[in-house]
């Protein structure tokens, strides 16, 4: 049976120079998937209310919703490290609130680790859930929930201001307590200065290879998300054309009489038909 890593074994990870591999579920078969295929973490990611519920961005998505897709994946990858994703205003109004909403992620779905996004001014909520007994991961780069202060979907950190301002951002980040820390949509070196700068383990999302492990949307990397493919995603399959022929052929055979054959029918007992047609003609 998978071992469940803890926070030690990925902080190991990160001293033995060893990737942490991980990548975004939303659902049961996805998360059983990708624990048998061995995946160190699942991040139940408010990228949900794109590739789930079709919204533009990731502004709409409640904490119910959160809720309900990390039950799921817990249920579905209970050997796995899972992360569930704190969207849009469940923490920034207040610390009070952020405590309360990254408490229902681990009361009522199972999970064992939380991520919030923001460099500095996110910190008290960090600390707060840090104090709380909760494990926080920390999210800085391009920060979806704030993508109109940055002028929409656009990689950051490439000028030396503002790489400078994410440096001091994931070094607030580590000193407020969180146990590890994402970095989105940053040129490389940036990447790699945060990472050999950090105790806490650095992760990778469109920030180069040099990060301490690597996380994917999982709709990117099966060719299921159509909207937009980012800069940064191998897609290793192309099941959104592959879904779409087979619904394709699904219905030309029921059109056409091909389906279902008499395979896919059940057979009454023998002798029984003969009988219930003798039951209806009586009960004329």
């Amino acid at each position: 049976m998978k071992k469940k890593l803890t926070r030690f074994d990925l902080q190991r990870m990160k001293t033995a120079g060893e990737k942490a591999v991980w990548i975004t579920a939303y659902d049961y078969p996805t998360a059983q998937f990708a624990e048998k295929a061995g995946m160190d973490m699942l991040l139940v990611g408010d990228s949900l209310g794109m590739c789930v519920y079709g919204y533009e961005g990731t502004v709409p998505v409640t904490m119910d919703q959160c809720i309900c897709h990390s039950e799921a994946v817990r249920r579905a990858a209970p050997n796995t490290f899972v992360i569930g994703d704190m969207p849009f205003l469940s923490y920034q109004v207040s610390v009070e609130a952020a405590v309360r909403n990254a408490g229902r992620f681990h009361k009522e779905a199972g999970a064992d680790a939380i991520k919030l996004e923001g460099g500095i001014r996110a910190c008290p909520q960090i600390k707060a859930i840090a104090d709380g007994g909760m494990l926080v991961m920390g999210h800085i780069g391009l920060t979806p929930q704030s993508s109109g202060q940055l002028g929409g979907f656009k990689a950051q950190g490439r000028t030396a201001e503002t790489a400078l301002e994410l440096i001091q951002d994931a070094r607030a980040i580590q000193e407020a307590g969180a146990f590890a820390l994402l970095v989105e949509a940053v040129p490389p070196e940036v990447c790699k200065i945060i990472r050999n700068d950090l105790r806490i383990p650095v992760y990778s999302i469109g920030a180069g290879i040099d990060g301490d492990g690597q996380l994917m949307i999982c709709s990117d990397v099966l060719g299921i998300f159509q909207a937009f493919t980012p800069k940064f995603v191998k897609r290793y399959a192309e099941l959104g054309s592959q879904i779409e022929s087979v619904f394709g052929d699904y219905i030309d055979d029921v059109r056409q009489g091909r389906f279902p054959g008499e395979e896919h029918t059940y057979q009454m007992v023998e002798g029984e038909f003969a009988g219930l047609l003798n039951l209806l003609e009586n009960e004329t």
